[in-house]
């Protein structure tokens, strides 16, 4: 069966609860909302806030404050490295096997200031020092040094969270909050050990659920792991099959809808870096390779975006003064008084007392 791009589009935002509306929020608690998108993107702080509000629907800045402080949901280097948040339950399945099958880049940077350690014995240092307790990355870094006599700690502190298991519990990574970051064992701050060897087929139904139908290569592109092609081949039985108009093979879960592709997409409005824009490797169906470049122009940045029609339509900023949003072409009247209607409903949650502008072009 060939599925258009509007039916993936259209699958793509039920899936990621972007036609949610305000009449009929949510009803689920954050933890739950989290684990169903399986990672939020957490790389700036208030960023995941965001992506919820605009999900949800109804979510309080408290409630996701909660769940981070009693660990229902935690924050950590999870998908593609990058600070994610993740239902606690999951952080115990995601991690391990991200570490085990993740190349063991991203240190390189880091090599000449430990060369002659093994990387082996600062991550024991490390696990050592934080064991029972939590501390600051620059608090870390300095015991960390006093350690090895000689070596500048923020290298060292760096070896430790690539190498352990490590979660950033509050106070760093809540509503507004910035600063060092906080540092604890998960296993500590969880209360118990990670799961030894999870499955790939987890995190494949996972993804699915959020983010299908996929291709392998969109599937790799998400987590940052690669080689899944034969994994995934070995659960074809389980998964129904679908082609794009390209030709391109994507996979779902045989139980879940496809939309005709005939749904309304609400305006709505997205923070810097969401996975809506990350998470498959031809992202066609949210946004046009014209307007990626636009979104993601380097430099590790992916700008805040809003959607109109279910597509990418443009980018929006804050300043002291203004909530600025600036269409990549010009709105219809109609979609114009919705995307202005939807960015004063974002000036109350970012609880800021600045003007909407739209910059039409």
């Amino acid at each position: 069966m060939i599925l258009t791009r509007r039916q993936l589009n259209r699958t793509y935002l039920q899936r990621q609860l972007l036609t949610t509306t305000d009449a009929e929020p949510d009803p689920r608690p954050v933890e739950e909302v989290v684990a169903h998108l399986v990672a939020v993107q957490a790389q700036e702080v208030d960023a995941p806030y965001v992506g919820l509000w605009t999900r949800m629907r109804g979510l309080r800045h408290d409630e996701l404050t909660a769940a981070l402080t009693d660990g229902r949901v935690v924050r950590g280097g999870l998908l593609r490295r990058t600070q994610h948040l993740t239902a606690g339950a999951d952080y115990r399945w995601l991690k391990p096997m991200l570490r085990q099958r993740m190349s063991n880049g991203g240190l390189s940077p880091f090599a000449s200031e430990f060369a002659g350690l093994e990387v082996a014995d600062i991550a024991a240092a490390g696990r050592d020092i934080l064991r029972g307790q939590s501390m600051t990355r620059p608090k870390l870094a300095k015991q960390l040094a006093e350690r090895f006599p000689g070596r500048k700690g923020i290298p060292l502190a760096w070896v430790v969270q690539h190498q352990e298991n490590l979660i950033h519990p509050p106070p760093s990574g809540v509503w507004r909050r910035r600063g060092h970051v906080t540092c604890a064992l998960a296993e500590d701050w969880l209360g118990g050990p990670l799961e030894e060897d999870p499955p790939v087929w987890t995190l494949l139904s996972r993804y699915l659920a959020s983010c299908g139908p996929a291709s392998v290569a969109d599937l790799q592109n998400w987590s940052g792991m690669k080689r899944l092609q034969n994994e995934v081949e070995r659960e074809r039985h389980r998964l129904r099959v679908y082609r794009d108009e390209r030709g391109q093979e994507l996979f779902d879960l045989p139980d879940l809808p496809v939309a005709t592709g005939e749904e309304a997409a609400p305006v709505r409005f997205l923070p810097e870096f969401d996975n809506l824009v990350l998470s498959h490797d031809d992202r066609t169906r949210i946004i046009s390779d014209e307007d990626r470049a636009r979104v993601c122009p380097g430099y590790s940045m992916v700008h805040p975006t809003f959607l109109v029609d279910g597509s990418v339509a443009g980018l929006w900023s804050v300043t002291a003064t203004a909530l600025t949003v600036t269409p990549f072409r010009r709105l219809s009247d109609v979609d114009a008084a919705a995307v202005l209607e939807e960015a004063g409903r974002l000036r109350e949650f970012l609880q800021v007392d600045v003007t909407v502008r739209l910059d039409q072009v």
